[in-house]
């Protein structure tokens, strides 16, 4: 996820030579997040343009729900295995990555806790360190136990997934109406449901976590040079396999047909979030097929900052969430259409990169990801002075 949760940069900040395929994936990944949460924070969807808000709701379930999470985990599993091998190359031994793996899950966890209580419910790095904590070993696991685990929790997991998305069509809850009036309150509020949402989520981060480190084991992303006829296939796969699976959710979400029928409407979900685990694993290929051809650019290079710090501007969307629309803050939850919110969600994204290109060329690294590593690496660096 971030340079510092999944980075092969060693303790001393000193790294060797980064790929760039992972940075921008890591980078665009963060426009889906925000495509998939800025909605969640309006009370009415309707009060924009029918035409404008059917073609933002057609968009945003197209492309980024239940696909930007599989995206998310999938480069997170990914730099898992980045990270085993950095230190197996100091000499680590196993139980000593053991132990650093698991205290990078409990900060996690705290970070997770924290951005949950100050700023959104909407977190997924609680969830991260949750999965490390529980399932640390299988970063080293062979091949066969990374299919066989990827493919078992497919099964609960779509099906979680597609009950929560066939919820979500009869009663399309949203974060806004259970705002509190009070920052005060806001503190708070998650309190009650986040411990169950967060245990509950875990499960869901399995397979795309296990395709990840699949991944990483062949460095398909580190040297995508080397697998451009494989990273192609996944690609073509990936994709064409997520727009079959995911288009009638899309038309579904957009107005443009109904399902009166219950079991279309399971059918419809468990098809768009099964192929989002395609959709996403084949975005992550796409992107290293384009890191081929795109090295060097002024663009490439904000972009793979961006990535480089995307702990820092994951949070950073909370806080902008937080500020534009809690009534404690801006309040404008009841004022923007759902085409309005992805445009706030764009240009978040668009403010992020700039920033984090501001930071590359200042030499400076994202608060968040200092923050992390000073936590994970100092109490390791004293055990071994």
């Amino acid at each position: 996820m971030t340079e510092d949760v999944i980075s092969r940069s060693s303790p001393a900040g000193a790294s060797s030579a980064r790929s760039l395929a992972p940075d921008l994936a890591r980078g665009v990944m963060l426009l889906l997040i925000a495509l998939s949460h800025a909605p969640a924070f309006v009370g009415d969807w309707s009060t924009g343009p029918p035409w404008l808000d059917a073609t933002a709701k057609f968009v945003k379930s197209l492309l980024a729900d239940n696909q930007a999470r599989n995206l998310f985990v999938f480069l997170f599993g990914y730099g898992l295995v980045q990270l085993l091998a950095a230190q197996q190359a100091r000499g680590e031994s196993w139980p000593s990555i053991r132990s650093l793996l698991r205290r990078r899950g409990w900060w996690l966890i705290v970070i997770g806790f924290l951005n949950a209580m100050v700023f959104v419910p909407i977190d997924i790095v609680a969830v991260y360190g949750l999965t490390l904590l529980v399932i640390a070993p299988i970063v080293r696991a062979g091949e066969p136990v990374l299919w066989w685990t990827g493919g078992l929790t497919l099964i609960p997991t779509t099906l979680l997934l597609a009950w929560q998305s066939v919820a979500a069509q009869t009663d399309p809850a949203t974060i806004a109406e259970i705002m509190e009036p009070t920052f005060a309150a806001h503190l708070v509020g998650s309190l009650p449901t986040w411990p169950a949402n967060t245990v509950l989520s875990t499960v869901m981060v399995v397979p795309a976590m296990a395709m990840g480190i699949l991944a990483a084991r062949r460095r398909l992303l580190d040297e995508p040079e080397r697998h451009l006829p494989l990273l192609r296939r996944i690609t073509a796969l990936g994709l064409v396999l997520a727009l079959i699976g995911r288009l009638p959710s899309a038309l579904l979400a957009a107005g443009t047909w109904s399902a009166e029928s219950a079991a279309v409407r399971w059918a419809v979900a468990v098809a768009h979030d099964l192929t989002g685990y395609a959709g996403g694993i084949g975005l992550a290929a796409a992107i290293g097929v384009v890191a081929v051809r795109v090295r060097g650019g002024r663009l490439t290079t904000a972009l793979a900052a961006l990535g480089r710090r995307s702990l820092t501007f994951y949070l950073f969307q909370g806080l902008v969430w937080v500020v534009l629309f809690y009534p404690f803050a801006l309040g404008l939850h009841d004022d923007l259409g759902y085409a309005a919110t992805l445009g706030i969600a764009v240009a978040v994204w668009v403010v992020s990169i700039v920033l984090a290109d501001w930071m590359r060329a200042a030499g400076h690294r994202g608060p968040a990801e200092i923050l992390l590593r000073r936590l994970v690496y100092r109490p390791f660096r004293w055990r071994r002075g």
